[in-house]
């Protein structure tokens, strides 16, 4: 057999067996070049123009490349010492290892670049879809055109053609630094089998279960008053990282088999053959597997936590905007608002006006608060909040030594938790009003311009009112005390109206705001965000779950002869195919339930930072994760499937 045979011979066997490597690599450079795409490409400019979108779609490229350049070294290895004794018999039959080297390195250039050629083209073809999803989610309204950048296919090549040399390096140290002795080890010490459970695994798998408890419970207790400094904060940060990413490895090094084997020992020795196939087989290799899982496991949480973050903020666009700007047109300015309404009357479009007078005063709140402000440089005894009177506002009735707080921001609700009810002052230039306060309500009856952020709104008594507002205190008073809302009678007019509050001018705009424009704009951000964080994620999913899938491949293969034994013995291959299913739900599951848990315990402490919605989002973004990932599982099964049938 010539040596081109032997290539060609080669690469179909690879090809067959590796298929998913190459549609890995080929999905990944397809998904650069659009990317890569996106920055060239013309019609983006008012997406880059506007929140800076060039910047953010290079870094991502970046990331994708960091995480697409360690699949390739990491499957290239897993190659390599899947094909130790082929290499090892080449050298038996007395080829050379620059020879040898010289076969790898034509094998891996056609497979290599035939898979770049292909990815460019497909990417070249789906840059058109990915610019219209990328305009889709943040609401720019621009044409998407199919656009060839030679710049992103010159920067492609670069890229690619550097990991290519880097695997080729890999290559080249593997082989010169490996015997001929070695290379016939390498795949029976690859794998590490415990054919006892030690009192020292019992110990860390107890001990990592624990540090993960620890940190879930720490990471839920974040910002709950409990850590009131930055100082504070940091340190638990750092806390729940290392305490959640060590207990994992821990987890993955001694937990799954000690509790595999109280299973075990349960049943005192006597298992059936679905579960010698799967709790047996995960208790002698999960542990060699420990640092790999770990990696997958960590990242995993990462990709979803950040993608349900980026979700929340972009789902809770419209509610934070409605917060923020009750009326469809807040405004503070009399004849602004004047000259919008002549404009929505001259273009017909109804509409609704509601007034509000605003004032301040300092509230003593010392009695509803449990946490510590110095931190936050807040004094709780001259508090300057936002006082309206309760005619203005519905459904609410005092009276004259009673008061409420409204719209109340969750941020500031978590560092300063307010009591249900207490004593508090509210204090004018030269008067202290002693009041009940009833408790906090969710509505946000003024703009974000009165609320400095968020602070809460008090509401209170008319005659109150109108004592504070004749002993007021001129320092303390906004610039204008009226917040003048305009709401759009019928929602088909809300756009046009939007158009033309864009269009009019304005003696003051820092004080108008349309809640649209608000949504809009806060859509831009995240919907960004979510892209890009969306298409990493999908990568990372695609490369871990590739690589799960490489290492059931050699399982099935080092597990063959056991399976051509079994089936001698009797055993159907719908036996042998039970329990290979709740290996593979283990091996797949595992990682998957510990990244959801992460993910969950992450958001769960700070999602209220990005959103006001929580479950919606979050339950969206884990179903389609675990239903992805899922498919690798499934084809794992079909290997095995195919595995046991050849095994007779």
């Amino acid at each position: 057999m010539s040596i081109n045979q032997l290539i060609v011979r080669n690469l179909k066997k690879n090809l067959k067996n590796y298929y998913l490597y190459v549609f890995a690599l080929i999905f990944s450079v397809a998904l650069y070049f659009a990317f890569v795409t996106l920055q060239y490409d013309p019609s983006t400019d008012e997406v880059k123009g506007s929140i800076k979108g060039a910047a953010s779609i290079r870094a991502a490229s970046v990331l994708l490349v960091t995480i697409v350049s360690i699949f390739l070294l990491y499957a290239n290895n897993l190659f390599l010492k899947r094909r130790s004794k082929e290499i090892g018999l080449l050298q038996v039959i007395g080829m050379t290892k620059r020879r040898i080297f010289r076969i790898l390195t034509v094998e891996n250039f056609i497979l290599y670049f035939g898979s770049l050629i292909i990815g460019i083209f497909l990417g070249f073809s789906a840059s058109k879809l990915v610019m219209m999803i990328l305009f889709n989610i943040t609401g720019v309204e621009a044409i998407a055109r199919l656009h060839f950048s030679i710049q992103a296919l010159i920067q492609t090549l670069i890229v690619f053609t550097v990991i290519y040399l880097f695997i080729m390096f890999m290559n080249y140290v593997y082989i010169k630094k490996q015997s001929i002795l070695s290379l016939f080890r390498v795949v029976s010490s690859t794998e590490a089998k415990v054919k006892k459970m030690s009192l020292f695994e019992m110990i860390i798998g107890i001990f990592g279960i624990g540090l993960i408890i620890v940190g879930y419970y720490v990471s839920s207790k974040l910002f709950g008053g409990d850590f009131t400094t930055m100082n504070e904060l940091f340190l638990a940060m750092i806390f729940i990282l290392a305490s959640v990413i060590i207990g994992t490895y821990l987890f993955y090094k001694g937990s799954v088999s000690f509790i595999l084997h109280l299973i075990r020992k349960r049943k005192d020795g006597y298992l059936t053959i679905n579960e010698v196939l799967s709790i047996t087989s995960i208790m002698f290799r999960m542990k060699s597997n420990a640092l790999l899982l770990t990696i997958i496991t960590t990242v995993s949480a990462l990709a979803i936590g950040l993608l349900s973050l980026s979700y929340i903020s972009y789902y809770s666009a419209e509610k934070q905007a409605k917060n923020y700007v009750p009326s469809d047109f807040s405004m503070t300015n009399t004849q602004d608002a004047e000259q919008f309404m002549e404009t929505l009357r001259a273009n017909d479009i109804p509409y609704q006006e509601n007034r509000l007078e605003v004032i301040y005063a300092k509230f003593n709140i010392e009695n509803l608060l449990d946490s510590n402000l110095e931190e936050l440089q807040v004094d709780a005894k001259a508090l300057l909040t936002p006082v309206i009177s309760e005619k203005e506002v519905d459904h609410i009735k005092l009276s004259k030594d009673e008061t409420v707080f409204t719209g109340y921001n969750d941020l500031l609700q978590k560092f300063m938790p307010l009591k249900n009810e207490g004593q508090i002052e509210l204090k004018g230039k030269s008067e202290v009003i002693s009041q009940k306060y009833l408790g906090l309500k969710h509505d946000y009856p003024i703009s974000l311009y009165f609320t400095n952020g968020g602070m809460p709104t008090a509401i209170v008594d008319e005659a109150i009112f109108e004592r504070l507002k004749n002993d007021l205190d001129p320092e303390i008073q906004k610039e204008s005390s009226i917040y003048i809302g305009i709401d759009i009678v019928k929602e088909a007019h809300i756009e046009k109206a939007n158009d033309l509050f864009k269009e009019a001018s304005f003696h003051d705009n820092l004080s108008h705001d349309s809640r649209l424009e608000m949504s809009n704009s806060q859509k831009k951000n995240m919907g960004l965000i979510m892209f890009i964080v969306g298409f990493l994620g999908l990568t990372f999913l695609i490369t871990s779950g590739c690589i799960l899938y490489f290492k059931q491949m050699g399982e099935s293969e080092d597990e063959k002869p056991n399976y051509t034994i079994l089936r001698k013995l009797g055993f159907t291959q719908g036996d042998l195919l039970k329990g290979i299913q709740s290996k593979q739900f283990f091996n797949f599951g595992i990682p998957l339930v510990i990244g959801l848990l992460h993910s969950y315990f992450a958001v769960q402490s700070g999602w209220f930072l990005f959103g006001t919605e929580l479950w919606t989002p979050m339950i969206i973004v884990m179903i389609l994760y675990t239903a992805l990932y899922s498919i690798f599982g499934i084809l794992s099964v079909l290997y095995y499937k195919k595995v046991i049938r050849e095994a007779l």
